[in-house]
């Protein structure tokens, strides 16, 4: 009778173990493997952060870098842009919640699910995973350079600078619709 309490004590952790870890986030600028803030997604304080797969957005966006930190965004514009290249990851509720505060969802990004590309072995799937958008942009914004695949270090020149994770308000509304 002990050992079945047990294996159901076990099985009921890992139950509950597998129901918080079910979120699929799609990252396409800082959040990435070797860029300036993957110590979230790493961070076990933050909740639990699982790499997948490598991925491709379904849809082209436009992504652009701007504010005077150089921060990378997915403006929300389907068909224009690029299929933009990034990582998928699997969170937890914690780390989910961790990522929203980095995003200030929804206040300037707005976390929505997205179709995103992976390849595994020798082909293609599609899976559904959250991705952070900015939707209220100036239309100007499209006039700016757009790229397939962000890295802070790439030869746009255009590093990003860490500002104690965030960027006043001032910042962020210069790139929002008045």
């Amino acid at each position: 009778m002990i050992l079945l309490e047990v294996i159901s004590i076990r099985a009921n952790t890992f139950v509950q173990l597998i129901r918080t870890m079910t979120h699929k986030v799609f990252v396409y600028g800082t959040l990435k493997r070797n860029e300036p803030n993957h110590h979230w997604l790493t961070n076990p304080d933050h909740g639990s952060g699982k790499f997948l797969a490598e991925g491709t957005t379904k849809s082209k966006y436009p992504l652009i870098i701007g504010t005077k930190y150089n921060i990378p965004f997915l403006l929300h514009s389907p068909g224009d842009g690029h299929h933009v290249r990034g990582e998928v990851y699997e969170v937890d509720d914690t780390m989910l919640s961790k990522l929203d505060i980095l995003e200030d969802h929804p206040n300037y990004y707005v976390r929505e699910i997205d179709d995103i590309v992976i390849k595994l072995d020798s082909h293609e799937e599609i899976v559904k995973c959250w991705v952070y958008f900015l939707k209220n942009f100036r239309p100007e914004l499209l006039s700016k350079q757009q790229f397939e695949n962000y890295s802070s270090s790439g030869s746009h020149g255009l590093r990003y600078l860490e500002s104690n994770n965030e960027s006043s308000t001032d910042d962020l509304d210069d790139m929002l619709r008045k």
